[in-house]
């Protein structure tokens, strides 16, 4: 059985992010990557919900999730503070792209899905022979800076329908399938952008790229997940943060 897409599907409606986690999310990229430091009293509630598109009871809502994160200190009568932690419970934990200035809000546009048997091209993973593809374009900040293809294995899951993805497929894995991704590996290096790259996204297909091999585990047992990621230098950097701050 196969769910193929014939044209590019935007994620929206009910597998987009509720505004609240976006705006919550963004703050959390940007608070990792040092562009709101340690102590940053934040602007006016009322500025900042201009400033983001959104309702203050939405933005009051968002800085209610930083708070309960530790990533924020909110004083009456004085204002909301950045609060800097090591690490932090995020929907983009495993997300390790960034603007070349740092953080940016990751969304997605759904390429195709399709279920068939796992390619000879990709290492062995799972226990099924069977894999769920996703194909993707991921953005930063709404600019496409990454051309992504997900193999999940077939045994996690009979179908997976396109209507039901979320931007975060972590997510989308947690609250649909029961699996929370606890750790991952992976390979940095250089590969030929793919015959089947669209043209949104702006190194073209033939040419050298950057790339990302990932396999990721849920718990015990075989990996789960295999990914590869190619994405525009120009555009997004690979970063990961270890130690304490």
């Amino acid at each position: 059985m196969q769910d193929d897409l014939d044209r590019p599907v935007a994620l929206a409606s009910k597998a987009a992010l509720p505004k609240y986690v976006r705006i919550s999310e963004r703050l959390i990229r940007e608070i990792a990557a040092g562009r709101l430091a340690d102590g940053t009293r934040l602007p006016p509630e009322r500025e900042m919900a201009v400033e983001l598109g959104a309702s203050v009871g939405t933005l009051r809502k968002a800085l209610a999730d930083l708070a309960d994160k530790g990533l924020l200190e909110r004083i009456q009568g004085s204002g909301n503070y950045v609060r800097q932690r090591p690490e932090a419970a995020s929907v983009y934990a495993f997300f390790r792209l960034e603007r070349p200035e740092g953080g940016g809000l990751p969304t997605a546009l759904l390429l195709s899905v399709k279920t068939m048997a796992k390619p000879a091209d990709i290492p062995a993973f799972g226990t099924s022979p069977m894999g769920h593809r996703i194909r993707r374009l991921r953005m930063l900040d709404d600019e496409v800076v990454a051309l992504e293809e997900i193999w999940l294995d077939g045994g996690c899951a009979k179908r997976i329908v396109a209507e039901d993805l979320s931007e975060s497929l972590y997510l989308y894995y947690r609250d649909a399938l029961g699996l929370v991704v606890s750790r991952v590996e992976d390979r940095i290096g250089m590969e030929t952008v793919p015959d089947w790259a669209d043209d949104r996204f702006a190194p073209m297909a033939g040419t050298p790229c950057a790339h990302i091999e990932r396999l990721s585990w849920a718990g015990d047992g075989p990996a789960i997940e295999y990914s590869r990621n190619w994405f525009d230098k120009d555009k997004a950097w690979y970063i990961s943060r270890m130690g304490r701050g």
